[in-house]
């Protein structure tokens, strides 16, 4: 039997049913949810709830501002720049294209004291970690002491996968561009004959646990770290293999903290990596005093190439981590900006309510 078309019937979700059929409706059902009647609470901004918002957004963010801007203030930090582009710097030797090994030497004062631990870092400024194929530059499974992984390197390596028809250990650009500087610190005990005293520089304690204990791990199975790496060679740039990086087995291959600091890429260009902690000794002597160091530089890691500049930075640390003003200065911006505005909406509506009043009174 021919059934008649009716165009309302295809705007309302197709042709209708058979007769006696269940009739077809894109109604919603019928529920609090779907039919949108839901109780709901939509707050009234008046003037008595805005404006104690404001100020007391305001007396809380200044006083934390203030304090984490004096917390940061009382941090002890140094910066020394040992690029050597300055024809006056004791490193400028160190920029020729000749020089293989190159010996440098900067003398610093230090005004005041540095209290509790000090951490040296290395810092680093026009690097870019954070490029794409840098970033990925890197297999993962081979750091972490996959067998497999260390004989045939991820693809994501390139170039630096192989090298000498053998896999280079560890592969990758990341690695290849480990930062090799050699800096050593000492205090000029007696100016007169310049006695110098050698500040202990601990190596081990500077990466993170996770990356230590988990992500990185040296191959299985028995024998020597060397051994475990006969069939690998070192990255290009390398002037020794991974198995050589320390004496101490447990800071040497795969898990040599200098290593594992350096495979944690930076999010900026102009960046700073922990290089040594300065351990306080006693409560009764500052950990660095003030007075006059040398720092002893081996430098090797050129960045004139790229328009790079390096830096060793000595800094104290406190309950916020390392010196840095900006968060301070936020929270005394933020609540100084709403502590403002709270007098001027107060002003406003104490102007605007008496003319309403006055007003109303008039009429």
């Amino acid at each position: 039997m021919a059934m008649n078309y009716n165009a309302k019937d295809e705007v309302d979700g197709g042709p209708p049913c058979a007769p006696g059929g269940a009739a077809k409706t894109r109604r919603p059902d019928n529920t609090a949810f779907k039919q949108q009647r839901l109780p709901a609470w939509q707050p009234i901004l008046t003037a008595g709830t805005v404006l104690p918002t404001f100020f007391i957004i305001g007396l809380i963010f200044i006083p934390i501002g203030i304090g984490i801007f004096v917390t940061s203030n009382n941090i002890r930090e140094i910066e020394i720049d040992y690029t050597g582009t300055e024809p006056s710097s004791p490193c400028n030797k160190c920029l020729s294209p000749n020089v293989t090994s190159c010996f440098c030497t900067i003398n610093f004062t230090l005004e005041e004291s540095f209290e509790g631990n000090v951490f040296m870092y290395y810092g680093l400024s026009n690097f870019y970690q954070n490029h794409r194929r840098y970033v990925k530059s890197r297999d993962d499974s081979q750091l972490n002491g996959d067998p497999s992984a260390l004989l045939n390197p991820s693809k994501e390596c390139e170039p630096y996968r192989r090298s000498e028809d053998k896999p280079i250990a560890p592969c990758g650009a990341i690695a290849n561009s480990m930062f090799n500087d050699t800096l050593e610190l000492f205090l000029v005990t007696n100016e007169s004959d310049l006695t110098l005293t050698p500040i202990t520089l601990k190596k081990k304690g500077i990466a993170w646990w996770t990356d230590k204990n988990v992500k990185f791990r040296n191959p299985p199975g028995a024998g020597s770290l060397e051994e475990k790496f006969k069939d690998t060679t070192k990255p290009v740039n390398w002037h020794q293999p991974v198995y050589k990086l320390d004496t101490d087995e447990d800071n040497n291959g795969f898990i040599n903290e200098d290593f594992i600091v350096w495979m944690r890429t930076a999010a900026l260009p102009t960046f700073r990596k922990l290089y040594r902690l300065i351990e306080r000794r006693s409560d009764l002597h500052p950990t660095l005093p003030a007075g006059q160091y040398y720092l002893n530089i081996t430098y090797n890691y050129p960045v004139h190439s790229f328009d790079g500049r390096k830096r060793m930075i000595l800094s104290t640390i406190s309950w916020m981590g390392g010196k840095n003003p900006f968060l301070g200065i936020a929270y005394i911006t933020i609540g100084s900006i709403s502590f403002l505005l709270g007098v001027v909406l107060l002003v406003i509506n104490h102007k605007y309510r008496n003319s309403s009043n006055t007003a109303d009174i008039t009429i």
